[in-house]
């Protein structure tokens, strides 16, 4: 009685930012700690529909019998090396204080140049913490983030080469039809590096042609030509390219308004994003590639975005993507993250994007939440008429399924025990 009473005092909390507001509920969920690390791998050999799951999960038990799970992706063997290292940290600490074991973590990797795996199993732990802070309020990880900011989450479908019932990037007619149907009006492409053009191979990103110009706007003019404006497109350019030819894409494109130009170059000189930003008149969206507020912070500084994409299993988890979107909402940016890896970076950003005032609208690709998610979770959230919700169930939602594990699909290893 006395437990469900205080959690709906924390339902009637004013949400004036989320860090406090998920303190109340950690303090009314009351102390615990961690007494068992794992990690889960996909077995690598594993092909569903053409695609192999490249995922790792990390789950945390406590002592209160709640267990959270995180996640990132790829590179399996680098992250159980890494979680070795740091799962001693784990034991005996309380993973409500959420705030204070990122910090410790991210001082002890950050000794070394920091990034990599290390740095993805910090991100996979954060969010792993939030899913058992909300279990142990009996919270929703959006209510604890703010709230619902957005009722419901507008969706781009990304064509990366994944089929859509044997559909590749190939079939932009068929693709956009289909689409459309499901009330998806938004897709992201990638013709200047995939697909029969492929100037990037040509000349590695040094260089572009007149004629592949030309030719790279194929896709885009048969899509127009089926749905007119009523499909937004976004070009993906993967992070191949210079100055020079980003320009001159981005000037090639001007005429079909284009919803965003993402990642044309990589983020390693943010002023030749700020001069890209300045000379044409698509906005340009970046980058997953990108890590912590404080790389973003100079991002933002130079006015060199338009819409901030990060990755919440990447950027260093929910708690640094809730601070990211905030921080470009000082400066009237808009958010849209990237979705594009496993299934709990998929409902870690429905939680994430939900609270937020500046979101604008997030990836999500068919093929993941229709046929390889499915696979491993019951609940898979699936857009309706072209928009998804998050779960009400405490915590991320997620609902394992115990197939994958005795079937050896999914294997649990313990990693570090009190």
């Amino acid at each position: 009685m006395r437990q469900s009473i205080r959690r709906r005092d924390v339902l009637k909390t004013t949400l004036p930012f989320f860090t406090p507001f998920a303190q109340k509920a950690a303090r009314a969920a009351g102390p615990m700690k961690i007494t068992k690390v794992e990690m889960v791998r996909v077995r690598k050999d594993l092909r569903i529909h053409d695609v192999s799951p490249n995922w790792t999960w990390v789950l945390l038990h406590t002592d209160q019998g709640i267990t959270g799970i995180g996640e990132s992706y790829p590179t399996q063997e680098a992250h159980h090396g890494a979680l070795k290292e740091l799962a001693p940290m784990l034991l005996g600490k309380d993973p409500t204080n959420i705030e204070r074991l990122w910090q410790d973590i991210f001082y002890r990797i950050s000794y070394q140049p920091w990034g990599g795996a290390e740095f993805r199993m910090l991100t996979a732990i954060n969010i792993a913490q939030w899913d058992i802070l909300g279990k142990a309020a009996g919270l929703p990880v959006y209510k604890l983030l703010g709230g619902k900011a957005q009722e419901k989450l507008r969706v781009y479908n990304t064509m990366n080469g994944w089929p859509v019932y044997g559909m590749r990037d190939h079939d932009p007619e068929k693709i956009t039809e289909f689409l459309l149907k499901r009330g998806i009006k938004a897709i992201k492409i990638y013709p200047y590096d995939r697909g029969p053009v492929n100037a990037f191979a040509r000349h590695g990103g040094t260089f572009i042609t007149q004629a592949e110009l030309k030719q790279s706007l194929d896709p885009i003019q048969r899509i127009r030509k089926v749905a007119g404006d009523e499909m937004e497109i976004a070009l993906d350019l993967s992070s191949k390219w210079n100055l020079p030819c980003s320009l001159q894409i981005a000037k090639s494109l001007e005429p079909y308004g284009i919803m965003y130009l993402e990642d044309p170059m990589l983020p390693d000189d943010l002023q030749a994003y700020a001069t890209l930003a300045r000379e044409t008149s698509i906005p340009i969206c970046n980058s997953e590639r990108l890590a912590t507020r404080f790389r973003f912070r100079e991002l933002f500084e130079l006015h060199a975005v338009d819409v901030v994409m990060y990755d919440v299993t990447w950027c260093g988890g929910i708690s640094e993507a809730k601070k990211i979107s905030d921080m470009a909402d000082t400066y009237k940016i808009p958010t849209s993250p990237h979705t594009g890896g496993g299934p709990v970076l998929w409902f870690a950003s429905i939680h994430t994007a939900t609270s937020l005032t500046n979101f604008y609208i997030m990836e999500s690709v068919f093929h993941l939440y229709n046929d390889l998610y499915p696979h491993f979770i019951k609940n898979v959230p699936v857009p309706i008429n072209g928009y998804v919700t998050a779960p009400d169930t405490p915590g991320l939602g997620v609902e394992l399924r115990e197939e994958p594990f005795r079937n050896g699909d999914a294997v649990r290893e313990t990693i570090a025990e009190l």
